[in-house]
């Protein structure tokens, strides 16, 4: 695994502040940028983040997956640390460079709707994202 959007050093992850994103599991619907243009996914299980309890994450971005921490200092806040993550060559059309690079940008987030939303500092963008639904045995 490669060490990706590792800007900076990253505290140690903490938890309770944000208790709404402890434990859930989201994908991508559409990422919206400051100048409204939007991309979707071809395929939203393809990109997929699941926010763990104990501060730590995994994600999966199109054909590579990927752990790491978040943490929140406040209500609506929340950074994401850096991000271990497989290094295969994804396809062409792929939104995991885009992802990549935004992902040490994120700072806050609301949930509206059933839908999670992160925002990029500096009115960068959103990411919209939906719920997994848990699957019965």
């Amino acid at each position: 695994m490669s060490l990706v959007a590792c800007a900076g050093s990253t505290p140690p992850p903490t938890q309770g502040a944000a208790p709404d994103l402890a434990g859930t599991s989201w994908r991508l619907v559409e990422i919206r940028g400051s100048d409204d243009k939007t991309q979707t996914p071809d395929d939203k299980a393809k990109y997929a983040i699941e926010f763990g309890a104990d501060g730590h994450l995994s994600a999966r971005i199109d054909c590579n997956r990927g752990v790491g921490t978040w943490r929140s200092s406040g209500p609506g806040q929340v950074r994401l640390g850096p991000l271990a993550l497989t290094r295969a060559m994804c396809p062409p059309g792929s939104l995991q460079d885009r992802i990549v690079r935004d992902w040490d940008f994120v700072r806050s987030y609301v949930i509206k709707d059933g839908h999670l939303f992160l925002a990029l500092m500096a009115d960068g963008g959103i990411y919209e994202l939906e719920p997994i639904a848990e699957e019965n045995p």
